[in-house]
């Protein structure tokens, strides 16, 4: 227990008798385990922030009637949402589609749930407002708008056909996307439901699930074993250019990692050396007075990875505030605190230290007492 005491404070106090270069190397992996902290969180927070970014540009994923079914029950949707109950959905809207008559103009009518479409498609622009549940009212399509010749708050007749159910609708709002939508018209969907005469009816259901490529495929995994009834189909393209800048982002911020990684290494290193030159006399005396070249390993990789302890401590708190600025700034949510992050930003910039010290180690282990302490 005397010896390792001892061993301390004779690390402790070689570190302390050279205070400038104490914190230079301490400032250098203090800012490498705060870069490598911070990064690591970013790598592993950047999935599912990109996920809930990507989830602005419309549904990832369709639930169709499987097999020869024309449409599903709201109540096949709902046991599809229980069974997804683990994962982050950010909006589930359904949808009935019907050929209607909007002025004797035939047109597609979607009638679905509007609380949950302003989640799924937060880019619809609308001029005017969505319709309100069981009120009378009918959001256009820009261009089918402009096809009728109707503008906001004009009355329309919305009907199923000849000799069929109609009733008056109130245009409120008008519907850009660029898109299809700009053709069709809609509805909530208990209005159309009843007009139709399919009471519980959905043709479709667009999820905003936060998962992508591997995860998004067990989802659909999932969905066909525990409803069979229903036949999800991922949205390629957005699920591919999801997973392809998710992927490069990653590669960005290990590359990131790395070169900061190798910084550190050379800065520790370069810091050490000089340490080893300004102590070759100290070196030669204690080999002169019988201490042997592990003495001097031990001591100059204690040296080092107490160093390393030291700026992995002060990095892996400093890390954190790193990667929560970045995720508020960016993303515009913040993340938790990770013990385990932070663990491994301190085992990281202890190896980076003791690797850093293996050269200098090196050095000291080749100092001659004789010719160092004849002054050559």
């Amino acid at each position: 227990m005397a010896k390792y005491k001892m061993f301390l404070v004779m690390v402790l106090s070689s570190m302390t008798r050279r205070k400038a270069r104490l914190f230079i190397t301490l400032l250098a992996v203090a800012i490498g385990a705060t870069i490598i902290s911070g990064m690591i969180t970013v790598y592993q927070e950047v999935p599912a922030q990109m996920g809930r970014a990507f989830r602005a540009y419309g549904a990832n994923l369709l639930l169709l009637p499987a097999g020869e079914r024309e449409n599903l029950t709201e109540d096949e949707l709902k046991k599809a949402q229980t069974a997804l109950s683990g994962y982050e959905i950010v909006g589930a809207a359904p949808f009935l589609y019907d050929n209607l008559a909007v002025n004797k103009q035939s047109v597609i009518v979607g009638g679905t749930d509007f609380t949950e479409l302003k989640k799924v498609s937060p880019y619809w622009q609308i001029e005017g407002d969505y319709p309100e549940d069981r009120k009378k009212e009918i959001l256009l399509g820009a261009e089918f708008a402009q096809k009728l010749g109707v503008k906001l708050g004009q009355t329309v007749t919305l009907s199923a056909g000849e000799g069929k159910r109609m009733a008056n609708y109130t245009v409120c709002g008008i519907v850009r996307t660029g898109g299809k939508e700009e053709q069709l018209a809609y509805v909530a969907l208990p209005n159309l439901q009843q007009l139709t005469e399919h009471p519980g009816a959905i043709s479709l259901a667009q999820l905003s699930i936060v998962a992508d490529g591997e995860k998004l495929d067990a989802v659909t995994g999932l969905i066909t074993r525990q409803a069979p009834e229903i036949a999800p189909q991922p949205v390629k393209q957005i699920a591919h250019a999801e997973g392809t800048v998710l992927g490069k982002l990653q590669a960005l911020v290990f590359l990131v990692t790395v070169v900061v990684l190798v910084l550190t290494l050379i800065c520790v290193s370069t810091t050490m050396m000089a340490v080893v030159t300004e102590r070759r006399k100290e070196i030669g005396l204690k080999k002169a007075l019988g201490a042997d070249n592990r003495d001097i390993i031990l001591e100059f990789l204690g040296n080092g990875c107490l160093l390393g302890a030291f700026g992995g401590i002060i990095g892996a708190g400093l890390g954190f505030l790193f990667a929560q600025s970045v995720s508020l700034h960016v993303f515009g949510r913040g993340i938790e605190f990770s013990p385990l992050i932070a663990v491994v930003s301190l085992v990281m910039s202890i190896i980076i230290t003791g690797l850093a010290s293996l050269v200098p180690v090196r050095i000291a282990t080749q100092v001659d007492p004789a010719i160092v302490l004849r002054g050559e």
